[in-house]
This record gives C-alpha cells, sequence and structure tokens, in this order.
C-alpha cells in the first residue's frame, strides 16, 4: 500500500499581540488552495492539527487554544490605496471547520511585519529608519486598519521594551488603527444591530439578561458580570474549569447571535465559533492578574472577562477589545456605565493577565452614533520561519 509523500509549504510563524499563528503569502500555497473552498480550509486543519479528538493539536502547529489555533493568508493588495490584503481563518481545534467570519485583531499587529519583510509594501514606501504606515485590507471585514511598525535600518524592529500584559517578554511597539470599525456590511447593517443601546435578551431555562449588542471590531454580546453572578474580576480557570458555565455562555451566545441576526438558526452557532464574541463587565475592583500582579481599582476605568471558542481568553482579543473602545465612547451602554458613564475617548480596562488602554471617538451623527477609528498598542514578532509540511493528500 503506497501513501503520499508530505508536500513542503513557506511560512513563518508569528506572534502578534497575546495570539500566535501560522502566516502564508497567498501565492506560496497550492494553487488549489489560494481560493477559497474545501482544499483550503482541508490544507489548514492539517497545518494546525485539527480537528483533534484529544483536543490538543499535537499533530500540528496549534497548540490547542482560540489564541493559537490561527492563519493568515496575506497577499499583495487588490485594492486602493492599500499594500496588503489579509485573511485571517480561525481553525477549530475540535471540529472539521475554519471559521473565516472574523478578524483576528491581535494577529493584525504581525500583518505589517510581515508584509514588509516579504516583499509585499513597495520598497520606496519603507523608511531607513522610523515607521512605516502600512495600510492593511481586512478581506474577512472589509474593513482599512493602520498598522505603524518601527523600522530600524531599513528593517523591521521587532525587539523593544513595550510591555504588553499577556505577552510574556517585551517587544517593539506597533500601533495599530482600526478605521470605521462599526459594521456596515451584510452581518449587521449598522454598529447597533437592534437598533438599541441596551436589549433585555432572553435565553430560555436560563434567564433573561440585559445586553448591549455590538458590531465594532467584531460582533460582541456585552453583559453585566454581576447577572451572570461573577465579580468581573475571574481568571481563566475560574470559568474555563466549569463545563457548565461554558455550557451556559454557549447558549447565551447562540441566542445573541440570533437576536443580532448574524445566525437564522440556533444550530448556525456550531458552525460560527469566532463571532459573536461575549464578555461580561463590571466596575473596577481590586483583584490579582493571571501573572501575580495586583490591579487596583483606580488602575482601571471597568473590567471585562471575554470568551473566544468557547472559552475565556487569558487575555483580551484585539477585535474585542476595539468593541470595548467603540461601546466604552458611546453613552449608557452597558460598558460606558461599568466604566462611569459620560464622554469617553479611552479607557483602559482590566482583564485576566492585566490592563490594556484603548481610545476611540465616538459622534452622533444623522441620527446614529458613528466611531471612525480605534486605537491600540501591540507588538509582533517572527517566532519560526521557513516550511511546514503536511501530507500531499490533505488536497484531495
Amino acid at each position: 500500500m503506497s501513501f503520499a509523500p508530505q508536500i513542503k509549504i513557506p511560512a513563518t510563524y508569528m506572534r502578534g499581540g497575546t495570539s500566535k499563528g501560522v502566516f502564508f503569502k497567498r501565492d506560496d500555497l497550492p494553487e488549489a488552495a489560494q481560493v477559497a473552498g474545501q482544499v483550503r480550509d482541508q490544507l489548514l486543519l492539517r497545518v494546525i492539527g485539527s480537528p483533534d479528538p484529544y483536543g490538543k493539536q499535537i499533530d500540528g502547529m496549534g497548540a490547542a487554544t482560540s489564541s493559537t489555533s490561527k492563519t493568515v493568508i496575506l497577499a499583495k493588495s487588490e485594492h486602493a490605496d492599500h499594500d496588503v490584503d489579509y485573511l485571517f481563518g480561525q481553525v477549530s481545534i475540535d471540529r472539521p471547520f475554519v471559521d473565516w467570519s472574523g478578524n483576528c485583531g491581535n494577529l493584525t499587529a504581525a500583518v505589517g511585519a510581515f508584509a514588509i519583510s516579504n516583499g509585499l509594501v513597495d520598497a520606496q514606501r519603507i523608511p531607513e529608519n522610523g515607521h512605516c504606515t502600512v495600510r492593511i485590507w481586512q478581506a474577512n471585514i472589509q474593513k482599512t486598519i493602520i498598522a505603524h511598525v518601527p523600522i530600524t535600518q531599513g528593517q523591521v524592529q521587532e525587539t523593544g521594551d513595550f510591555e504588553l500584559d499577556g505577552v510574556t517578554f517585551p517587544a517593539a511597539e506597533v500601533q495599530i488603527e482600526f478605521l470605521d470599525p462599526a459594521d456596515d456590511g451584510e452581518d449587521g447593517g449598522s454598529m447597533f444591530p437592534t437598533g438599541n443601546l441596551v436589549d433585555t435578551l432572553h435565553v430560555p431555562d436560563i434567564g433573561s439578561f440585559q445586553a448591549t449588542f455590538i458590531n465594532a471590531g467584531i460582533p460582541t454580546i456585552f453583559l453585566n458580570a454581576e447577572d451572570l453572578g461573577y465579580q468581573g474580576t475571574e481568571l481563566q480557570d475560574d470559568i474555563n474549569s466549569d463545563a457548565a458555565a461554558l455550557a451556559r455562555f454557549e447558549t447565551i451566545r447562540a441566542y445573541g447571535a440570533l437576536h443580532m441576526g448574524l445566525i437564522q438558526s440556533l444550530d448556525e452557532a456550531k458552525t460560527r465559533q469566532h463571532t459573536p464574541k461575549i464578555a461580561f463587565v463590571s466596575k473596577p475592583k481590586s483583584y490579582v492578574s493571571s501573572s501575580g500582579k495586583t490591579i487596583q481599582p483606580e488602575d482601571t476605568d471597568l473590567l471585562v472577562r471575554a470568551l473566544s471558542m468557547g472559552k475565556l481568553h487569558h487575555a483580551m482579543m484585539g477585535t474585542a477589545a476595539v468593541a470595548i473602545g467603540t461601546a466604552a465612547a458611546i453613552p449608557n451602554t452597558l460598558v460606558n456605565l461599568a466604566a462611569g458613564g459620560g464622554e469617553k475617548h479611552a479607557v483602559r480596562f482590566g482583564h485576566p493577565s492585566g490592563t490594556l488602554r484603548v481610545g476611540a471617538e465616538a459622534q452622533f451623527e444623522n441620527g446614529q452614533w458613528q466611531v471612525k477609528k480605534a486605537i491600540m498598542s501591540r507588538s509582533a514578532r517572527v517566532l519560526m520561519e521557513g516550511l511546514v509540511r503536511v501530507p500531499a493528500d490533505c488536497l484531495t
């Protein structure tokens, strides 16, 4: 009996923010995997090591968390006034699908660096020293993102002293601007898909909850921590070790997705793990972060805990941070109220690993709220580069 050999594909393993994933240039992929479809999904699943019934992704590049089961495909931009087209695939750990429904804000921090180093940004736009402004077209959500990548002697500067809670070592700071982050596409139609800043979400057999539904950065459901029986100071194990709590969150998320118009039936939520996100907020309190650092009430404007792919995130998703900053800037959302209410241009929120500052400016125009830009800082660096190998039969 003969078996197909392994094939080699150029790839780069990168950390971006509090996530890491496998980056590809689209033209380096096998031709059948350069376009959307089953072959591309099968390839990425095999690269990451999914579906894995053991939930470990031992036979692939993933690390069995929502922060590490990620793939990125980049190409020279086909859109005017942009440098690079960025497509993100969130690979399911234990199921055979790739979720293309949203962006990864953390890995966005690595997109600019990869694009510069791999010839996707025109050389004349790269300074000898300073910052290179990389104009990114985020293909999943059809939005523009600007990354300001530090450059030293014509090369990407990866090392530095910028510390990001949730990342072990300091690195160079990369500022990211999410332009017009509110959803105006097919999945939502407006920043607040229900037309309300706060709704009541009814979940059969679980309860009714006040909720802010927002499409900004990524579709997100915000709830009050206290309504769920939490303090807002919880760490990963407090939630992730409780199977009943995780099941309850997933049920609430499914009903929230239905309420937002993102899905037409509850069953669709099973294959849409990446969006919407679900998060809970509370007023500032003292707690000890997962690194052992004490966070005092005066260190934050509010506390936020968010779930990704069915588990509490160890820090905060970049796209959810955009949603937090946007919702905080708009008076009377649950996020804004947790932060003390009133006008906000930036907030520092506490998450399980520490704190993060995100800025956004909101304006009320033509009878609805508009946010032109959300800004945050991240860091990124190459962890490994070369070739990934997968059995050739994954392309059939």
